[in-house]
């Protein structure tokens, strides 16, 4: 891997950063207390180009690759994980359609995906399932030309924006298919938001299924095989948690630099106690060793090579670093850090979160066991 970023990769740096800055600074704070999604920023994100870094250019991409992706969410979470997670997000059903996806489908779902035009949301978890795909309760009975889906997922994000959702449930061999449905199907039921200790504003539902009526081109890969779609888009989720909290560090260790350094201690800025340069000199490090770790797994799926193993090990690594890193942040900054006055209390709240959405790191740390277990 080639260490140097090159020039389009910088640009793309440029484009998430000044709209970062520009756009979303000011608004972080509102979006997080009023718990609304920015629907606004997120169309804007589509006419930047940020959702489709990664695409093919034959659906409105610029085929710059995971890299350029997880650049982009770094940029955004380091402001806002609210409006970064929306990339990440929306790329589950991107990637679902890119690689299972029929022609026909990826010309009707992508182009509009990958401009912003609409969004998607994904939904596996049930109430009883966790990471255990054999738990699912969401059936889809074949009646004809259509299957009919009944049903209920627990946490579907962006749900109210959405315009296709990827629905996983359990065909009549008690095999688990993925398909594509409309949000505004007769029997789709998007029931009240659930509020959320972190990233608030992901309009983050259940979603009852009542008898909905999904026609048979619909189904996403072959009947019976929606655990390796569930996977393949599970692993992208992963690289972009993983660049989300890498976001998060950064905040929060320039958060806590400016903060030290406007803070003083007996006529000298709190930058001059050892304490505090020991506290930064670990939140640096951390933040750094997540950041090359993210970009080197980025850099695998765009050299084909990512695993399950590589995923899950930079999610867990950037998902404790994160926390770490915020929690340090939070020793900076005293009691005021602890108070609804300063943000580095969203970053706290935020940060949790990367360490339980797409598999909770004891599962990762146990895939990645598994897998070295099993290596020749």
């Amino acid at each position: 891997m080639d260490f140097e970023l090159n020039g389009v990769e910088l640009d793309v740096i440029k484009t998430a950063h000044d709209f970062a800055e520009s756009r979303v600074r000011p608004r972080a704070r509102d979006i997080d207390e009023q718990d609304k999604f920015p629907s606004d920023l997120a169309a804007e994100m589509g006419r930047l180009g940020l959702f489709g870094l990664h695409m093919p250019e034959e659906y409105g991409g610029t085929n710059l690759g995971y890299k350029a992706y997880v650049l982009a969410i770094e940029e955004l979470c380091s402001v806002s994980m609210t409006v970064g997670a929306i990339m990440a997000i929306n790329a589950l059903a991107q990637e679902c359609l890119v690689r299972f996806g029929t022609d026909a489908q990826k010309k009707r779902f992508l182009p509009p995906l990958v401009a912003g035009e609409s969004l998607s949301t994904f939904a596996f978890t049930e109430g009883q399932t966790g990471s255990d795909p054999r738990a699912i309760t969401t059936v889809a009975v074949l009646d004809d030309d259509d299957y009919v889906l009944s049903g209920e997922k627990t946490f579907a994000s962006l749900a109210h924006s959405a315009s296709v959702a990827i629905i996983f449930a359990k065909d009549d061999t008690g095999k688990v298919s993925a398909f594509l449905v409309d949000p505004k199907s007769e029997g789709f039921i998007i029931e009240k938001e659930i509020e959320m200790l972190g990233v608030r504003g992901e309009d983050v539902c259940p979603v009852m299924l009542d008898h909905v009526r999904v026609p048979r081109e619909n189904l996403l890969g072959e009947a019976g095989k929606g655990y390796g779609v569930l996977l393949t888009a599970i692993n992208v989720g992963q690289l972009g948690i993983s660049a989300e909290a890498v976001g998060i560090a950064r905040g929060a260790l320039a958060m806590s630099l400016s903060y030290a350094k406007d803070r003083m201690v007996k006529d000298k800025p709190m930058t001059d106690l050892p304490t505090t340069q020991s506290l930064l000199g670990e939140m640096a490090a951390r933040t750094e060793a997540a950041r090359w770790l993210t970009y080197r797994t980025a850099d695998l799926k765009d050299h084909n090579r990512l695993t399950g193993k590589h995923a899950s090990m930079a999610k867990l690594f950037a998902s404790q670093a994160a926390n770490d890193v915020v929690d340090m942040a939070m020793q900076i900054h005293g009691s005021y850090g602890y108070t609804k006055e300063l943000e580095i209390e969203r970053l706290y709240r935020d940060a949790k979160v990367t360490q339980i959405y797409e598999v909770v790191s004891e599962v990762q740390r146990l895939i990645i066991g598994a897998t070295l277990a099993h290596e020749s």
